[in-house]
C-alpha cells in the first residue's frame, strides 16, 4: 500500500488490540486516552505530510516492488543524493516536532533500511535470518508501520566493572524453542513511542560476552505490539491536558516511554534476525553501519532542536530588550555555535559518505557520531542558557485563562514590554519554560544526556574509531624535522 495518511495510522492503532498500562489502568484506545491522545496525533501529523501535494516529492520514494510512494526514511540509500533527500525528509519531520520527539518513526526506519541493505551479515549467522531481514524491511516499508524498540535489560545490580549483569528472571532471554519459534521471557526498557507503535524491535547495542559465544540473552527480532504476553507499562504523562498556550510542547509532543514485559512471548522464526550469537549481536551496529545511519537521523533531530532553542533565545532577548548586553550576546553566540556545528557535521557526513561492503551509501561515521557526543553535553547547557536569559520572566507566567479574567487588563498593561504585548510575551516565555524548566523539558534534558548511551561510553567509542595514527604521525614528523638553521 502507499505511504499512509495520519487517519490511516490512527486507524491502525485502534485496530490492533494491545496491552498498554497507564496510571494503573489498561488503555483501550491510545488515540482517545487523556495524556496519550495528543502524542498519537503528533505522529499522525507527520504521516499527513506524505500525502500533501507540495511535500509528497520530498517525503516519499517509489517502491521498487509495487511502484507505490513509500515513506522516504525507509529507503536503502545507494547514492549521496539518496542520503541528502532522506535527510531533507527527516529534518522536515524533526522541525515539525521541534526536535522534541527523539524517537519519531524515521529512527527505526533508517535502522532497518541499513540492516536490510546488509542482510547478508545476518544470513552469515543463519541463511534464513538474512531472508527474514529482507522480507521484514519490505513488510514495514510497504505497510508504512511505526516501530518502537527496547535495547536495555533491567538489572538487579551491576558489577564493579560496569559489565552488564544478565540475570535469569529479570533480563530478556530465550527460555525455549518450539517448531513455531522461540519463547522469550523478561523485561526491557526503554520503549519510547511504545503506545503509538505497530511493532516492537528487540535488539542490543552490545551484550557483555563474558566467557560465552552463545547466549540466550543474545536476541534480535521484531513482533507486533499486540503479540500475546507482551505488556507495556507507561511512565506518567507530561501532557497535562493544558492548552497549547500554557504548555506548548508537552501538550503536543508527549512520545511516552515504557517498560516492556515479555511473559512467555512467542517470536515466530520468520521474525528472528539473530539468536544466540553474541559476537554477531555485538558487531552488528558497526559492520552493518546502522549506527552511522541512526546518528544521521539523530543529527537531523538535534539540528531542529538547536534551531528551536536559538530562535526562542533570540526572541527572548528582543522581547526583554537585552540584545545589546555582552552576556546575552555571549550566550546567543554559544547557541549559534551548537547549531552550526550540528549543521556542519551533517553536511560532512553526507559529503564524505561512501558505499559500504554491502553496497549501501553510508554517512561518514566520525562527523555524524560526533553529533551524539556533542549533544549530550550541549543540550543541558542550552536549556541552562534559556534559564539564565529568562531569569524572573520565566516565573511571571499567567495562564491563558488569566487573560480572560478580571485581571486581564492589568496583565496586558503591566506585562507588556517596549517591543512586545503582554500576551505575546507570556506565550513566548511559556515555550521557554516548557523547554528549560517544566517536567516535559527536564525529561528532554535527561533524554539527551543518555540518548546515545552515557558520556564515558560515547567518549570511548569515539576514541576507538578515530584515526589517531594520522595525527600522531604528523606530530612525530614535525619533531623529527631537521630544519636548517643558518
Amino acid at each position: 500500500m502507499p505511504a499512509r495518511t495520519g487517519a490511516q495510522y490512527l486507524s491502525g492503532l485502534r485496530e490492533q488490540p494491545r496491552e498498554i498500562w497507564f496510571r494503573g489502568e489498561r488503555v483501550k484506545d491510545v488515540t482517545a486516552h487523556p495524556g496519550l491522545a495528543r502524542g498519537a496525533q503528533a505522529i499522525a501529523s507527520l504521516y499527513d505530510q506524505q500525502s500533501e501535494a507540495k511535500l509528497k516529492a520530498e517525503m516519499t520514494y517509489t517502491s521498487p516492488k509495487t511502484g507505490d510512494a513509500l515513506g522516504l526514511s525507509f529507503i536503502i540509500p545507494k547514492t549521496q543524493d539518496d542520503l541528502v533527500r532522506r535527510r531533507g525528509q527527516m529534518l522536515n519531520w524533526a522541525r515539525t516536532t521541534c526536535g522534541m520527539m527523539g524517537r519519531s518513526p524515521d529512527f527505526m526506519n533508517v535502522h532497518f533500511a541499513a540492516w536490510a541493505g546488509a542482510a547478508d551479515y545476518f544470513g552469515e549467522g543463519k541463511k534464513e535470518y538474512g531472508e527474514n531481514m529482507r522480507r521484514y524491511h519490505e513488510y514495514i516499508s510497504e505497510n508504512d508501520l511505526v516501530l518502537t524498540h527496547s535495547l536495555i535489560n533491567l538489572q538487579r545490580s551491576r558489577t564493579v566493572s560496569g559489565m552488564f549483569n544478565l540475570q535469569e528472571g529479570t533480563a530478556l532471554q530465550a527460555v525455549r524453542e518450539t517448531s513455531a519459534g522461540i519463547i522469550v521471557k523478561g523485561a526491557r526498557v526503554l520503549a519510547t513511542l511504545g503506545p503509538f507503535s505497530d511493532e516492537i524491535a528487540v535488539y542490543s547495542p552490545r551484550l557483555g560476552r563474558h566467557t560465552e559465544t552463545h547466549s540466550p540473552f543474545a536476541l534480535n527480532f521484531s513482533i507486533p505490539c499486540g503479540t500475546p504476553g507482551l505488556k507495556f507499562l507507561c511512565r506518567d504523562s507530561f501532557d497535562y491536558e493544558k492548552s497549547h498556550f500554557d504548555h506548548p510542547l508537552g501538550s503536543r509532543f508527549e512520545e511516552m516511554d515504557c517498560v516492556v514485559f515479555f511473559d512467555d512471548v512467542l517470536v515466530p522464526w520468520e521474525r528472528v534476525f539473530i539468536y544466540g550469537d553474541v559476537d554477531r549481536l555485538n558487531e552488528a551496529p558497526i559492520v552493518t553501519n546502522s549506527s552511522a545511519h541512526t546518528a544521521h537521523q539523530g543529527a537531523a533531530k538535534n539540528l531542529a532542536k538547536c534551531e528551536l532553542v536559538l530562535g526562542v533565545a533570540l526572541l527572548m532577548s528582543q522581547t526583554l530588550g537585552t540584545e545589546h548586553l555582552p552576556h546575552t550576546q555571549e550566550r546567543i553566540g554559544e547557541l549559534i555555535m551548537y547549531t552550526e556545528l550540528m549543521r556542519a557535521c551533517i553536511r560532512a557526513g553526507e559529503a564524505d559518505a561512501k558505499l559500504n561492503q554491502f553496497g549501501v551509501m553510508t554517512p561518514s561515521s566520525l562527523p555524524v557520531e560526533t553529533t551524539r557526543n556533542l549533544f549530550m553535553t550541549a543540550y543541558p547547557k542550552m536549556a541552562e542558557i534559556l534559564q539564565l536569559m529568562g531569569s524572573s520572566s520565566l516565573m511571571m507566567l499567567p495562564t491563558e485563562a488569566d487573560f480572560n479574567s478580571p485581571l486581564g487588563p492589568h496583565i496586558e498593561q503591566y506585562l507588556a514590554t517596549d517591543t512586545s504585548g503582554a500576551r505575546d510575551r507570556v506565550k513566548l516565555f511559556h515555550l521557554a519554560w516548557d523547554i528549560a524548566c517544566s517536567s516535559f523539558g527536564q525529561r528532554q534534558v535527561l533524554y539527551e544526556r543518555f540518548f546515545a548511551s552515557d558520556p564515558l561510553t560515547r567518549a570511548r567509542a569515539l576514541a576507538a574509531t578515530y584515526p589517531k595514527k594520522e595525527v600522531t604521525d604528523r606530530v612525530l614528523e614535525f619533531l623529527n624535522r631537521d630544519d636548517h638553521i643558518p
